[in-house]
Order: structure tokens, then C-alpha cells, then sequence
């Protein structure tokens, strides 16, 4: 197949490539090649593609940036998956949409299932849901993939953030009341391949299995990185501080996957270890 991957050197756009490469014809584009939230340059770029499958990991994920930036969010998140649904839908194309699980209320004391009620709390998780509706309403053949607490090798992430402040201090103080189930985009790329070549089209929850807290997460990495020295104490949200509100409880039940025939993903542990020894 031949395949676009829309912010292709972002995190995950990168380990798609890699990935799809081995199996696929592929073409990746970021922003310098392709604003998707101009609707003239995205259809022509899609059509003069012809794609086949076009992967959008182009997004606006600065969480508190969005809460001052409402317009850019909502012109990433939801006018440029809009602008890939309408040109994927004109050529036959499949889309596959990249989500979050800030669409819902962190307030279950269960994992979401893909069909839960939403309920965003935050710019961030509203611009996304506006993505995924407009992807549901404009492009027959979809794939919603909702994800969560995303490290890899290729951009900013929580593990590099925690391991480069463990060598700058003796002492992290870390959020312990947020639980989510952390996701190797490694792992969440070659799913993601798996997926499109059958056209089970709907929407998806796919992490990484187990769960953890931000602060349980913390101790994980500097244990499993063999770091010593540095006193991790546990903080709560509000003591944070931060400008964009976020969601207690985003983990997400891969049930959709599972029931489709797919293995669960291994666990967040495992590819923690696999992480680290890169």
C-alpha cells in the first residue's frame, strides 16, 4: 500500500516511518511539507499522493499551551483532520486519525471503553474530540486510534524529562494522583500497521497494557535506568499547578482491539526496558 503519514517527525511519525517502510510504500510529511489546516494545499498534496492510506499524527499536544492558544488548537486538532477527511473521502482513501484520551473526564473508576460517554475538561481534549467528529462525519472509510502518556526515542517526552532532571537534582517532586497506562510508540506504530490491513473501520483505544501513576511511572524509570540518589516524592494535581486541567483516571480499555482478533500490547514495563536500552 501506498501510505502518508501527516507530522511524520514528530514521535510517533518517525517510528511510522521506520516502521511502514519495511512493509509499505510510504511517504512522510510535516509541517514544512504540509499544512494540513489549509484545506487548498491538503487536498491537492493528498490527491497528487494518492495515498491509499493516509496516517494523521499532525496535532497541537502542548496540554496548557492550548488553554491560551484556543485558535491554533482548534485549527491543528480540528480544522486538519476536517481537511484530511475531506480529501481522503474524495479520493477512496482510508484515514487514520490519531486521538487522546483527554476526551474524557478522567473521572471513571473503570478503564473507558471506546464507546463511554465524553466528556472533555480541558482546550486540549475538546479540540481533539472536534477532530474525531469531524473524521467520523466526513470520511467513510476511518480509524479513530485514541492513545495515552506516548514516550519514544524521537522528540520530548515524560522518560527523557525525568531522566535528564534525575542528573540535575537529588530530589523530584512527581503527580500522584493521575493514572494512565504508558504507551512505547514503538509498540503503538507497528499496531498501528496491523491495523489498516484489514478495513475494520471504527474507532480504537490502543496503549500499552498495565497502569501506573506519573509518580509510579517516575520510580519505574530511574529503577529501571539504574539510578540512584534521587529522592522521588509523591505530589497531587493541584499542588502542580498547571494552567490546563487533567484527567485522573485515562486509562483506556483496548477492548475494540481485542475484540477485532488483535493481541493486547505488551506491558508498558517491558517496553519501558526496551526504551532504556536504546
Amino acid at each position: 500500500m501506498r501510505v502518508l503519514v501527516t507530522g511524520s517527525r514528530g514521535m510517533l511519525g518517525t517510528d511510522l516511518m521506520k516502521a511502514l517502510n519495511k512493509r509499505h510504500m510510504a511517504v512522510g510529511l510535516d509541517i514544512e511539507e504540509l499544512n494540513i489546516t489549509d484545506l487548498t494545499q491538503t487536498l491537492k498534496t493528498v490527491k497528487e499522493l494518492a495515498a491509499d492510506v493516509v496516517i494523521n499524527c499532525a496535532a497541537y499536544t502542548n496540554v496548557d499551551g492550548c488553554e491560551t492558544n484556543e485558535e491554533q488548537a482548534y485549527k491543528v486538532n480540528a480544522i486538519g483532520p476536517r481537511n484530511l477527511a475531506v480529501a481522503c473521502n474524495e479520493l477512496g482513501a482510508a484515514l487514520v486519525h490519531i486521538s487522546t484520551d483527554y476526551v474524557f473526564p478522567g473521572t471513571s473508576s473503570r478503564p473507558y471503553r471506546e464507546d463511554d460517554p465524553i466528556g472533555p475538561k480541558s482546550v486540549y481534549g475538546w479540540s481533539k474530540l472536534a477532530g474525531e467528529n469531524n473524521v467520523r462525519a466526513l470520511c467513510s472509510r476511518h480509524y479513530i486510534v485514541r492513545t495515552s502518556w506516548l514516550f519514544g526515542q524521537h522528540g520530548p517526552n515524560f522518560v527523557k524529562t525525568m531522566l535528564r532532571l534525575a542528573a540535575e537534582r537529588t530530589e523530584l517532586t512527581v503527580v500522584n494522583d493521575q493514572t494512565g497506562s504508558p504507551t512505547y510508540t514503538g509498540d503503538l506504530a507497528a499496531a498501528l500497521i496491523d491495523l489498516i490491513a484489514q478495513p475494520a473501520y471504527g474507532t480504537y483505544h490502543l496503549t500499552n497494557s498495565g497502569t501506573c501513576t506519573w509518580y509510579e511511572f517516575t520510580k519505574e524509570i530511574l529503577q529501571d535506568a539504574g539510578i540512584t540518589g534521587v529522592d522521588v516524592k509523591p505530589i497531587s494535581t493541584e499542588e502542580l499547578n498547571r494552567p490546563a486541567p487533567r484527567p485522573a483516571f485515562s486509562v483506556l480499555d483496548n477492548f475494540n482491539w481485542v475484540l477485532q482478533g488483535f493481541k493486547p500490547l505488551r506491558h508498558y514495563r517491558e517496553a519501558l526496558g526496551d526504551y532504556l536500552a536504546i
